[in-house]
C-alpha cells in the first residue's frame, strides 16, 4: 500500500471575500500521464482569481478547492510519456485553479505539460510566475485575432494593467505604432513600458487622439483590456473596417455594424478548460520566453509582497485597486 503524502495548501470552501482561504493539509498530487508535478515557488494574481473566489462563474459547479492558475516553480517528477521536460527544469504556465484543475497555493501543483514552457532564464521565480495568463492573452489578441503587424497603427486600453503592458511590448516587437491609454495617477509608469503614445483618459477625447495620433482616420486595431463602457470608445476609435478584439462580455454591439469592424472575443481560458489545443499555450509561453531574455518583454509588478500563504491580503489588495502592475506571490 502506497503512503500518502501530505503538502500544505491554501483552499476554500465556498465563495465570498478574501477571507475564505484556509490554510490545510491535502494530498500531494499523484502523477499522471502527460503531466509534471511541480515544486510551486511562486504565482500571481489574476481579476479571473478574485472572480472565481468570490461569484457565480460558468467554471462554479467544478471549481477546484486550491485556485490560482499561474505558477512558476521547479520541475520533481515526470511522466514517462512527456519527453521535453525533466526533473530540475524551472518552467512557468497557467496550468489550474479552474475547471476541477487545483492550482498554484500549494507546495506542489500537478500540471498539464503541454500547458507548460521553460521560465525565462533572466527572471526570477516571481516575475515569472506573473507573465503566464496576460501573456498568452495578449499573444492571442494581437497574434491570433487582431494579426497586428509592421506598421499598424494600434490602440491598447489600459496600459499599466496585467494583459496592457505586456500587449504594449509586443505590439511594438511586432513592429507596431503603439498608442496607449492611462489614468493620469499611472502616466509616469505607464510612459516606461514603450508606448510610441500616451493618452490622458481623463483630459483627451476619442476625437482628439484620433486626430492627433491617426490624422482623424481611426486605429487599425484596437485591443481593449478595459472594455465595459470603454468598448464604446474602442468602436469610435477604430478606423472603417479595421479590428477590436476584448477579453470582456459587452452589450451593444451597433457601432460593428456600421463601421464594418472586425470583431475578437479573447478567452484565453479555452485550451485549459476544454482541452483543445493545450500545446499552443505551452508554444506561445515558449516564444515569450525568447522575447524575455531578448530584453523586449520586461514584465511589470506590484511593489508589493505576499507569500502564497498570504493570498488573502494580495487579493484584497488587487480588489483595492492600489496594485499598479502585476501581484506576485513567492512560495
Amino acid at each position: 500500500m502506497t503512503e500518502t503524502i501530505n503538502m500544505k495548501a491554501m483552499i476554500i470552501k465556498q465563495l465570498g471575500s478574501s477571507d475564505v482561504f484556509q490554510l490545510t493539509e491535502k494530498a500531494k498530487p499523484v502523477l499522471k500521464l502527460g503531466h509534471m508535478l511541480v515544486e510551486v515557488k511562486a504565482s500571481s494574481v489574476n481579476p479571473l482569481d478574485t472572480m472565481l473566489r468570490s461569484s457565480d462563474t460558468p467554471w462554479s459547479a467544478n471549481l477546484p478547492e486550491i485556485l490560482h492558475g499561474d505558477v512558476a516553480g521547479v520541475v520533481t517528477e515526470v511522466a514517462d510519456d512527456v519527453s521535453h521536460f525533466k526533473v530540475g527544469d524551472e518552467v512557468y504556465g497557467c496550468a489550474g485553479g479552474i475547471a476541477g484543475i487545483d492550482g498554484a497555493l500549494a507546495e506542489f501543483m500537478l500540471v498539464d505539460a503541454d500547458l507548460m514552457a521553460i521560465k525565462p532564464k533572466t527572471l526570477t521565480m516571481k516575475q515569472a510566475a506573473v507573465l503566464p495568463l496576460v501573456s498568452i492573452t495578449a499573444w492571442e489578441a494581437l497574434c491570433n485575432k487582431l494579426r497586428v503587424k509592421q506598421g499598424d497603427k494600434v490602440l491598447i486600453h489600459g496600459a499599466t494593467g496585467g494583459v496592457g503592458h505586456i500587449a504594449i511590448q509586443l505590439a511594438k516587437h511586432l513592429g507596431a505604432e503603439v498608442t496607449a491609454t492611462s489614468t493620469p495617477r499611472n502616466m509616469n509608469i505607464a510612459a516606461g513600458i514603450g508606448a510610441d503614445n500616451l493618452v490622458d483618459i481623463k483630459q483627451q477625447s476619442v476625437t482628439d487622439y484620433v486626430q492627433q495620433y491617426t490624422d482623424g482616420v481611426g486605429f487599425d486595431a484596437i485591443f481593449d483590456t478595459v472594455a465595459g463602457d470603454n468598448i464604446q470608445l474602442s468602436f469610435e476609435a477604430a478606423r472603417f473596417n479595421g479590428a477590436v478584439a476584448t477579453t470582456l462580455p459587452i452589450d451593444n454591439v451597433l457601432q460593428v455594424a456600421l463601421k464594418s469592424l472586425s470583431f475578437h472575443s479573447v478567452l484565453m481560458l479555452i485550451p485549459m478548460v476544454e482541452g483543445i489545443n493545450r500545446q499552443s499555450h505551452g508554444e506561445i509561453l515558449t516564444q515569450i520566453a525568447k522575447l524575455v531574455d531578448s530584453g523586449a518583454i520586461i514584465p511589470l509588478l506590484d511593489e508589493s509582497d505576499f507569500t502564497i500563504w498570504q493570498v488573502a491580503d494580495a487579493h484584497a489588495r488587487l480588489e483595492s485597486g492600489a496594485a499598479v502592475g502585476k501581484i506576485a506571490l513567492r512560495a
